[in-house]
């Protein structure tokens, strides 16, 4: 899981890192602020590759989502990017896991022989 969901968190980082270029040009918004919220949220995309596996890890990267689909508000393409990767995100936790238990599965049956 941790794979798929780390490389679904750094595709984000991009994203989120050209749509603060795309921010910059609204006139209600200042450099700062922009590359403010951009910064965190990039951040937030390199830690969760972090503690994906932890417990909260997955909650905090819907949390990223929702935040994704919310920046919508002022970069409108970020509306269907925020679904398409929180679109990602879930097939990255549901195939993650279900490769994590096969993995587990082949383990025990190479223990067992």
């Amino acid at each position: 899981m941790r794979t798929l969901c780390s490389s679904t968190l750094i595709g984000e980082f991009f994203i989120i890192g050209f749509a603060g270029l795309v921010a910059m040009k609204e006139p209600d918004l200042t450099m700062g602020t922009v590359w403010t919220v951009s910064g965190v949220a990039m951040f937030l995309c390199v830690a969760l590759c972090g503690v994906v596996t932890r417990p909260g890890g997955v909650l905090l990267g819907w949390a990223l989502q929702i935040a994704l689909i919310a920046s919508g508000l002022v970069v409108p393409m970020m509306f269907i990017l925020g679904v398409v990767f929180a679109a990602l995100w879930w097939a990255s936790v549901h195939y993650g896991k279900k490769i994590d238990e096969a993995k587990a599965r082949f383990a025990a049956q190479a223990d067992a022989a």
